[in-house]
């Protein structure tokens, strides 16, 4: 007897742990140009109470299987994540010709990825496990890109994080526009990247004054943190994984967050 409720008891309790674990659901909305978008929101169901958000914009692939993993390592680090959809019906490639298209489309009119990433701002900040006063922005590859514009902008982010992310812009930063610290993980083998985009990227960054940080990453190729990028090789990209660049960059990402949070 004693056996059998001790087995009981025992069993409630890993009823009790697995219950507490790792929630995701996909959420359908609209953006302001009426573009329809499904995003997916990741967070741990053992935390009581709101914690800081963090959106997360995909690579040019689209919104895939490795934009919702970050979105779960997010949940595990404590924080509401929303990975986003900018493409709309949360539609992903392999092919680099139909990313490229995607991403040009998207990117045309400057008012489109901005409208995008506000839409899916204001559904992080619906969700009832986001403190909206607390809010951080991260993205690869053209997420990159959006997170950095963003910043530029003056949207009211804590902080933004580019991976291996374009730095090129139609929306310049200027004086006192950048709110948001601002952390760049870049590949020094990034051949996506020049050394003059590079030197403008920082320039501009000074000029107008922005607290921000950029961390060139020895050896580093496009596609550093990505454990599939390496599958891309057969499409002629210069794109490969780094298990060092990938850890260091995430947990200099961990470091800002803990400090802006």
């Amino acid at each position: 007897m004693r056996h059998a409720l001790f087995a009981l008891l025992c069993l409630a309790g890993l009823a009790g742990t697995a219950q507490a674990a790792i929630q995701t659901q996909e959420i359908p909305y609209t953006s302001s140009d009426g573009t329809r978008l499904i995003a997916y929101h990741a967070w741990d169901d053992a935390i009581a109470g709101k914690r800081p958000g963090v959106l997360v914009v995909h690579e040019w692939w689209g919104l895939n299987d490795y934009a919702k993993r970050r979105a779960r390592d997010l949940a595990a680090l404590g924080y509401s994540a929303l990975a986003v959809d900018m493409y709309g019906d949360g539609k992903n490639t392999q092919h680099p010709q139909d990313a490229g298209a995607f991403m040009k489309a998207t990117l045309a009119d400057p008012a489109v990825p901005k409208a995008r990433f506000l839409a899916g701002l204001e559904l992080l900040k619906a969700q009832p496990q986001t403190d909206t006063t607390r809010i951080a922005a991260i993205g690869y590859c053209f997420g990159g890109r959006i997170v950095l514009d963003m910043a530029r902008q003056g949207l009211p982010l804590a902080a933004v994080v580019s991976f291996h992310g374009a730095l090129v812009t139609d929306t310049p930063a200027t004086p006192g526009s950048v709110k948001a610290k601002v952390l760049v993980e870049h590949g020094a083998a990034d051949s996506f990247i020049t050394a003059q985009q590079v030197t403008d990227f920082k320039a501009e960054m000074d000029k107008a004054g922005a607290d921000y940080r950029f961390v060139e990453l020895p050896g580093a190729k496009h596609g550093f943190s990505n454990p599939d990028a390496d599958a891309h090789k057969g499409h002629g990209l210069d794109l490969g994984y780094q298990k060092e660049a990938d850890e260091r960059s995430w947990a200099d990402m961990q470091a800002l967050f803990k400090q802006v949070f």
